[in-house]
């Protein structure tokens, strides 16, 4: 089965581009715009695609989680930043752009854990399982590695972070 990998983050160009973005995404006009602008864009690309592009792909390891609805049972599609965990593990965080609720996904994956992921066009089953306790402090300082200062994403919500590992199953 094919790993995980995140992108580069000892290149220093890479660093640079993601310290300048990372800024630019905590601030109001793009907490306020970005809800509203990058799930249509990326739900059209992700079409266009069979999923092999993501736009935030272009400055962090992004996949497309399907989740089934906790109250619909519906399948939910979800663009997410992920981060390997050197493991053959995707960690994605719910930070909601920052906003004081918790995103339906990571309802649906406590309700749920079994999903599906794609990742470069390639589709895995997955199960969640909730990053909790001394792990979390370590896992938020690992996803800083690669994009700088995220965590205040939860600072700025004014709640705990849901933090999800998921463990590969299968390719599909």
């Amino acid at each position: 089965m094919t790993e995980l990998r995140p992108l580069p983050t000892a290149d220093p160009i890479v660093r640079g581009v993601r310290t300048v973005v990372s800024a630019f995404t905590r601030t109001n006009v793009w907490r306020w715009a970005a809800p509203r602008v990058m799930p249509p864009i990326e739900s059209a690309l992700a079409a266009a695609t069979g999923g092999r592009v993501q736009l935030s792909s272009l400055f962090v390891p992004s996949l497309i989680l399907t989740t089934t609805g906790a109250k619909s049972g519906l399948p939910r599609d979800t663009v997410l930043m992920y981060t390997a965990d050197g493991y053959g593990r995707a960690i994605v965080a719910g930070t909601n752009w920052a906003s004081p609720k918790h995103p339906a996904w990571t309802s649906n994956l406590l309700a749920r854990p079994e999903a599906e992921i794609t990742v470069r066009g390639r589709r895995y089953a997955v199960r969640a399982s909730v990053i909790e306790g001394d792990a979390h402090d370590r896992v938020w300082r690992h996803l800083e590695t690669q994009w700088p200062e995220y965590r205040r994403y939860e600072s700025d919500s004014g709640r705990t972070v849901r933090l999800f590992r998921l463990h590969l199953l299968r390719e599909l």
